[in-house]
């Protein structure tokens, strides 16, 4: 009995970690999984599409000039870049991963969201919607999870093809 008393408190340490680790999940148009660290959306593209460039996500498209094709033409494994606002200063990279027709995409990115708990998050799949007149992927909206809609329109440069 006395072993029992002295193992409980280890049982509760042991069911309280892991109840605090995040699933996966997988929801119909955002998937993921947590991260204890949060990664930069510029390494995790660099290292899911194999396209070789530094700085920040905005500089992407042109430090591509001359090195990579670039377009506005969704492909699988091309990187979707964002310009930089007032809210994300140094823009955003995401990595296509399926090209579901010619006004959506899935794609696979890190450090997104408005909170520090959702930039723990490496989606491994979410939703993108072209939302441009010239359906030229020039404005873009990320699937917001937490709202169950597509979020806040973000210009686009377009897309750099590895």
């Amino acid at each position: 009995m006395r072993k029992n008393v002295r193992l409980f408190p280890l049982l509760i340490i042991f069911i309280a970690v892991a109840c605090s680790v995040p699933e996966p999940f997988h929801h119909q148009f955002a998937s993921g999984h947590y991260s204890s660290d949060i990664i930069s959306c510029v390494p995790y593209a660099r290292k899911v599409s194999g396209v070789k460039l530094t700085g920040d996500a905005y500089t992407w498209w042109p430090e591509a000039a001359g090195r990579y094709r670039r377009g506005h033409i969704p492909a699988v494994g091309s990187v979707l870049v964002l310009k930089r606002t007032s809210r994300m200063h140094s823009g955003h990279v995401a990595v296509v991963k399926d090209v579901l027709n010619a006004r959506q995409i899935n794609v696979t990115h890190s450090n997104w969201g408005d909170s520090r708990s959702t930039r723990h998050i490496i989606y491994d799949s979410m939703l993108v919607e072209d939302v441009s007149r010239a359906n030229d992927w020039s404005q873009v909206k990320f699937w917001n999870d937490s709202k169950n809609v597509l979020g806040f329109p973000y210009a686009a440069y377009g897309f750099i093809y590895p």
